[in-house]
């Protein structure tokens, strides 16, 4: 009795943090690792302060409250994020106990140990797995555990038992076309507003066409300013690429490049052949619209921390990239931060597990407490792929991760002109994991009541909705690799939006305003301000029988709508919104 009742005082000495029933579909183990085999592991420890944060945050980002633009310096934030000082001593001493060094910054703990050390310190045992497809292998495990102690104070320990990895959100219905050299490619296109027309810019989009059709006129000062696009992937924007797009659609900006800042063994490879047409038309349509506001591209290593579905398998890679940028980008000083991030990246929200997701969105949200704007576009397959729900195989919609984090601003992807109307692929939906913020309660609620019981067996109505916005995403004129290209996806519709963005946040700088920061509570205060979409749906789910054979789909409907959010922008609404008296001109 006496045994039974030590070894139970034992087991629940420890709790398990997460936990995989088996090895994920499409993994398998390919060897233990090596107890000598280094291993770098990230704590996050409990915030004090996240509540008060997260209240400090809407009201700065919400029109009319006392405390609107009042943004937050690094140092303040900081002191909301900080964990208490029982909290640091636990976790240091316990790592301590294992004869582990660590390094403390604020709410994180950072530490590389050899593998017989991690696998004491998590009861856990580390293993190299391997996707069946190929892509590499990762070092992972399958549950680990911290003490009960401890873990009062602890968020997450990772990498630990994420799989897979994020991917662009370029449509693979409309993939890149190559045409032809770019010098010869683009003679009969249109560099000036006013030599656009309805008709070239329906079947091909240009920076002129996307100015005309959304009445962008300003012309931002350079001065101050800062707009910046992120590159995972191995993907590299390429400066020759950029030259030649601006030569032929954007000759304003002659002579304008964009500079680069490395996260986490991030390269900026300008020969390789790798991949680079997402990064060129991220910097393109940045620049088309935002020009002549200086422009940075974040270059980030590693591959993310996914746990794989039927959709999204793995490629290779062992880093959290979304983490490792942003407690980069957090902690540059106030002076180095851009106004405006465009990211053009995602995966299925249940991929990632809720505590990743949780703290990332988190992290977001510092940043919109440090007056930056974050956009994100929304994915690019309507309300899923194979609509597989990975906890018990039932048919259900994959909403996107980060875009379902409600402090990030994500867009949707329309086509055509006279009217724009949704395009096929636009995704949109309804968050598994963050509640519905109040600042778009009244347009999804009236939504949700149009559409009744429609599909909701498949949706958690009362989670976030997705997108809050959209703007052109098909046909898109890329010059990658000195080749001319059309590219479509909401990857495109993201710097559309953002550079739009970029020359608000500008605009608003002129009149010694403060940046707009967090958007979202303001777009829902000027809906006048967008063109409603009601035409056009955004479908998927093809191939799941519970579907038919023509899937599923979210139409496009009066109001906010889950395929292109509150519409498309007008920015001369906008502007007036945004900085009344400044001239769209």
């Amino acid at each position: 009795m006496m045994l039974l009742s030590l070894l139970f005082a034992a087991a629940a000495s420890a709790r398990v943090m997460d936990s995989l029933l088996a090895v994920p579909k499409g993994w398998k183990e390919v060897r233990q690792a090596s107890l000598s085999e280094s291993i770098s592991l990230r704590i996050a420890l409990r915030q004090q302060h996240s509540e008060a944060l997260e209240q400090a945050v809407l009201e700065m980002s919400t029109p009319g409250h006392p405390n609107y633009g009042m943004h937050m310096t690094r140092d303040e934030v900081r002191s909301y994020t900080a964990p208490s000082e029982s909290a640091i001593l636990s976790v240091t001493e316990w790592l301590h106990e294992h004869g582990i060094r660590a390094s403390v910054d604020n709410d994180w703990v950072s530490f590389t140990t050899t593998v017989g050390k991690a696998d004491e310190l998590l009861s856990t045992k580390f293993a190299w797995y391997e996707y069946s497809e190929g892509g590499g292998s990762k070092l992972r495990t399958l549950s680990y555990s911290v003490p009960d102690d401890v873990a009062a104070h602890v968020d997450l320990v990772q990498p630990t038992t994420r799989f897979g990895q994020l991917g662009s959100q370029r449509s693979t219905i409309f993939d890149m076309h190559r045409l032809e050299p770019a010098d010869n490619a683009a003679k009969s296109f249109a560099t000036d507003v006013s030599e656009v027309s309805e008709a070239t810019c329906g079947s091909t989009i240009t920076p002129a066409c996307l100015k005309s059709l959304y009445n962008v006129n300003y012309t931002a000062s350079a001065s101050g300013n800062l707009v910046a696009f992120c590159s995972y992937l191995n993907e590299y924007a390429r400066y020759s690429d950029l030259q030649s797009f601006e030569n032929q659609y954007v000759p304003a900006a002659k002579g304008q490049n964009f500079s680069v800042e490395l996260v986490n063994g991030g390269k900026n490879d300008q020969t390789a052949s790798d991949d680079s047409g997402e990064a060129n038309l991220d910097a393109q349509y940045v620049l088309g619209l935002a020009h002549p506001i200086p422009m940075l591209e974040y270059s980030t290593g590693g591959l993310g921390p996914l746990v794989p579905t039927a959709d999204q398998p793995s490629q290779p890679g062992s880093n959290e990239p979304y983490l490792n940028f942003l407690t980069y980008i957090l902690a540059q000083p106030d002076s180095a931060l851009p106004q405006t991030i465009s990211t053009s990246y995602g995966e299925e929200e249940q991929s990632v597990p809720q505590e990743y997701a949780l703290k990332v969105c988190n992290m977001f949200m510092q940043l919109g407490a440090r007056g930056v704007s974050v956009l994100f576009s929304s994915g690019d397959s309507g309300p899923g792929n194979s609509c597989v729900r990975n906890t018990d195989n039932a048919s259900y919609f994959n909403p996107t991760f980060p875009a379902g984090c409600p402090y990030v601003t994500s867009v949707g992807a329309t086509t055509g002109t006279n009217p724009e109307r949704a395009v096929a692929f636009s995704s949109g939906g309804f968050s598994i994991y963050h509640s519905q913020p109040s600042y778009q309660s009244a347009a999804v609620q009236s939504y949700l009541k149009s559409i009744g019981n429609t599909y909701s067996a498949y949706f958690n109505a009362s989670g976030r909705g997705i997108p809050d916005v959209a703007a052109q995403g098909a046909s898109f004129m890329v010059i990658d690799k000195g080749y001319s290209s059309l590219l479509s996806g909401t990857s495109a519709s993201c710097p559309t939006f953002s550079g739009i963005v970029a020359l608000l946040n500008a605009a608003r700088k002129a009149k010694g305003e403060p940046p707009l920061g967090f958007l979202n509570p303001w777009l829902y205060n000027n809906t006048a301000a967008f063109t409603d979409i009601t035409t056009g749906y955004g479908g998927g789910c093809s191939g799941n029988p519970t579907f038919g054979r023509n899937g599923a789909r979210f139409n496009a409907t009066a109001g906010w709508d889950p395929v292109t959010g509150l519409g498309t922008p007008k920015f001369d609404k906008l502007l007036a919104a945004v900085a009344p008296g400044v001239p769209n001109a």
